[in-house]
């Protein structure tokens, strides 16, 4: 039986701006809980769910790794919370951004460099085309 709260798999994809599949997704490796069901099958989600699948879509927003995610919900439920597993957890996630934020300058550097010696003109070399272009082996 349905009641007032209960929740689509629909509305819980347009309440969360998590796509449907992602949702099924989750719950196949077990990260949304699965939800009741009615007598024809069709998923009924509760508040809990929304809220869970929002702090996953927020984790994923972040870079966080899925499995990441995983022992982060578990820290989150009651009893459970340990501020020094969160840390521990959240530091090596900080130290993959950084490596990803030093990546993605020197990035633009070369980017920027490569442009900077392109003039525009028809040539037969294009300086940005030859930075992309794969060395022949």
């Amino acid at each position: 039986m349905r009641s007032s709260e209960d929740l689509s798999i629909g509305q819980l994809a347009s309440l969360s701006s998590v796509n449907l599949e992602t949702i099924r997704y989750y719950e196949r490796i077990g990260l949304m809980p699965e939800p009741h069901r009615t007598e024809g099958g069709h998923r009924l989600y509760q508040r809990v769910h929304l809220q869970r699948l929002l702090f996953i879509r927020r984790g994923r927003e972040l870079g966080f790794g899925i499995e990441d995610i995983r022992m982060l919900l578990g820290l989150a439920e009651p009893g459970r919370r340990s501020c020094d597993e969160v840390q521990a957890i959240a530091s090596a996630h900080l130290v993959e951004v950084r490596a990803k934020i030093a990546d993605l300058t020197r990035l633009a550097d070369i980017l920027t460099e490569t442009v900077h010696r392109c003039d525009g003109k028809r040539a037969p070399s294009c300086a940005v085309l030859e930075m992309l272009e794969a060395p022949a082996f």
